[in-house]
């Protein structure tokens, strides 16, 4: 269930993006990252740094479409989006604060969280996470810069990093366990 909220704004972007306009796509995904904060709360969760960048950045496309260029472009977009993206999954890293932390020290026992492994199994899951959002940065990027290309080829790079992404971070955790013998339930996984 976690990763489905995790995942819901981006997914209802991309959908949106192929039946509505851009203002719509990204307002709508910003509204989605807003209700799983709102979930969040509810629940007495912690507001992640992932959903509330995310409404950030949707938002901020959102007003610069409405305020400033209508006519930015499904590209210009994509590309804002996903540079908004590395940037916040990267800049989690760099101020030693894995996004995926948060989500993580949720989903385990506190003795868990503790163990040496821990973070150092969080810094992998989102430099996988980052290293996804580079590749659809790329992909996009490319597209803009060689029109001719296919729209089908950037889905399917974006496709097979996010889908990349999602695969080690179920499979990391039950690795962890295989080789260093972490106990059950010590990494954190997606439910």
């Amino acid at each position: 269930m976690a990763i489905f909220l995790i995942l819901a704004p981006y997914g209802a972007f991309t959908f949106l993006m192929f039946v509505a306009s851009a203002l719509v796509s990204v307002f709508t995904a910003s509204a989605i990252c807003l209700a799983t904060i709102a979930i969040d709360l509810w629940y007495g969760r912690s507001v992640k740094t992932l959903a509330a960048g995310s409404a950030i950045i949707f938002a901020a496309i959102g007003l610069y479409l409405l305020l400033v260029d209508p006519a930015f472009g499904t590209l210009g977009v994509k590309v804002s989006i996903d540079t908004g993206i590395f940037v916040l999954s990267l800049g989690s890293m760099l101020i030693r604060r894995p996004f995926t932390l948060q989500y993580a020290i949720e989903a385990v026992p506190a003795e868990t969280a503790a163990m040496p492994g821990f973070l150092r199994a969080n810094y992998y899951i989102t430099a996988a996470w980052t290293a996804a959002a580079l590749l659809m940065l790329a992909a996009n990027v490319v597209l803009l810069y060689v029109p001719g290309l296919p729209i089908w080829s950037s889905i399917a790079i974006a496709f097979a990093a996010r889908n990349s992404a999602l695969y080690f971070t179920k499979w990391y955790p039950e690795y962890r366990k295989i080789k260093y013998g972490t106990p059950p339930n010590a990494l954190p996984h997606p439910h």
